[in-house]
């Protein structure tokens, strides 16, 4: 049985429908990812998991309880670190950790979680202190330590520097491996990219695709960009005409073509055929972003 299960879930606000009949399963120990536009539903949905908002219609199970009508039982298998979060300014890190530790009957041990999320130097500085960056990891820490079975992140990565991203993702492929399901909200394409087994995509508070990565990467509509700069001038037309090709930009010298692998090669023949050599000459696949992009027509 899925660790959490969806089913036609809808909420309204002031007569706005924010979702709109969105159904998707976790498997247990995967990382399941939700990606959408700004406004489409993402937190609202996962609020629902959480127990934090209550359906209009539609069924939520977190390991086969009602987050609503089951809360209590479900915080103790379910982590959150929700989009927006406080805390009291003049609590430590080390008091944030040593208050919420005494929440559960199991806690983690929280010395490591710190250490992993650069916060031991911290423990004596209080909230209100901290950067941006510096709080968003603590609140990842604290939706750790009651060693859930689910573990809720929305917007994981946001504010973080880089390195931080990066050790922050290590942690929860690492949280993954250990068996803990990951319900992650992102807009960030390569955070999703990396890390999610599969993703739903919301759109209009629908759900537009479920699939793996790659599997939505290749729905893009342009499964394949290459670029290049002629060694001779070369007409616009010959390449809007090549086979698959979606789309030609010439910008400063340099030609962009998106298609797939049967645009590429025949773009190499058209260039031979012409004595025209490519400078330069770059061919990639599709990313998530193309995909995204597809699939709502929104900015990522």
């Amino acid at each position: 049985m899925p660790i959490i299960e969806v089913h036609d879930l809808r909420k309204a606000y002031g007569g706005r429908t924010v979702v709109d009949g969105v159904s998707f399963a976790v498997e247990e120990g995967e990382i399941f990812g939700v990606l959408g536009p700004n406004g489409a539903g993402k937190t609202t949905t996962v609020e629902c998991v959480e127990g934090l908002r209550v359906p209009d219609t539609g069924t939520v199970g977190v390991a086969g309880l009602d987050p609503v009508a089951d809360h209590d039982m479900v915080t103790r298998i379910l982590g959150a670190q929700l989009q927006e979060s406080e805390l009291q300014a003049k609590l430590t890190v080390r008091e944030a950790l040593e208050l919420y530790a005494a929440f559960y009957p199991h806690p983690a041990d929280w010395h490591p979680l710190a250490e992993r999320l650069r916060l031991t130097d911290k423990l004596d500085s209080r909230f209100g202190k901290l950067s941006g960056g510096q709080k968003q990891r603590l609140f990842i820490a604290l939706a750790l330590i009651g060693n859930p079975r689910v573990v809720v992140l929305d917007e994981l990565t946001t504010g973080l520097d880089p390195r931080a991203r990066r050790d922050t993702w290590e942690l929860i492929e690492d949280v993954r491996d250990r068996g803990v399901t990951v319900l992650l909200v992102t807009h960030f394409m390569e955070e999703a990219q990396r890390l999610c087994d599969r993703i739903a995509v919301i759109d209009k508070g629908r759900v537009a695709a479920l699939d793996t990565p790659a599997g939505l990467i290749s729905r893009a509509a342009n499964s394949t960009v290459m670029s290049f700069t002629p060694s001779a001038p070369l007409d616009e037309h010959l390449l809007a005409a090549l086979p698959a090709v979606t789309s030609v930009d010439h910008r400063d010298g340099r030609y962009t073509l998106n298609g797939t692998d049967e645009t590429v090669d025949a773009a190499i023949t058209l260039l031979a055929r012409h004595h025209i050599t490519a400078h330069q000459l770059r061919v990639s696949d599709a990313t998530l972003d193309d995909a995204f992009l597809d699939l709502t027509g929104a900015s990522a």
